[in-house]
């Protein structure tokens, strides 16, 4: 059996869930994680963030049931509206991540949410994997070299061809596959104690 963690990185919900999943990651550390980009910002929805006026009321009740941190840096980096969410660079991203360490797919794609939500980096930027790999003890010139190359665009459409083949239209979900049956264990917000009875529940 396997994890498989769909989520997207400009996704707030899936950063409230970030908590959850490690968590989960941490009580099961035999079941390896599969982590899967959405595509929340691509097209027509890559537009400035002022034109998203739910965030800030969606990002305070994120705040509030699951005690996500929405820092300093996000706040100024979002403050005059114009920061454009590419759903894409953000997928390149975690695809040269995980590249650089596949085992720990989970745990960067929480430290990519946490630059973004909290440092207030940019995850179009060549810099914030620069950093992210050096402060994960990764080679930090090849995951640059990764992110700005043409594989990883590929595996960043093919992760949203994925996301569409698991039927996932909502971020973060959360399933668990295992003798060729697809399980969901949590679709948005979930505790570890929730997702683990589920998961309890489709191995009996």
């Amino acid at each position: 059996m396997k994890l498989i963690y769909v989520f997207d990185a400009y996704c707030g919900w899936s950063h409230g869930f970030s908590a959850t999943l490690g968590e989960i990651t941490s009580r099961h550390p035999e079941l390896p994680v599969e982590v899967v980009s959405g595509g929340l910002f691509t097209g027509h929805r890559q537009v400035p963030i002022r034109e998203f006026g739910y965030i800030h009321g969606a990002n305070a009740q994120i705040a509030e049931r699951t005690g996500a941190e929405f820092g300093e840096g996000y706040e100024r980096l979002i403050a005059d509206g114009s920061f454009v969410m590419d759903s894409e660079a953000a997928a390149r991203g975690m695809a040269a991540l995980r590249l650089a360490a596949p085992g720990r797919a989970a745990e960067l794609a929480v430290a990519l949410q946490r630059a973004f939500y909290v440092d207030g980096r940019s995850l179009s930027d060549a810099a914030t994997y620069r950093q992210l790999a050096e402060d994960a003890g990764l080679d930090a010139e090849a995951v640059v070299t990764a992110f700005e190359g043409a594989e990883t665009q590929a595996q960043a459409l093919a992760d949203f061809r994925r996301c569409a083949e698991l039927g996932v239209n909502g971020f973060p979900t959360l399933l668990a596959l295992g003798d060729g049956r697809v399980t969901t264990l949590a679709r948005g917000h979930a505790t570890a104690d929730e997702v683990d009875r589920r998961l309890s529940a489709s191995v009996s």
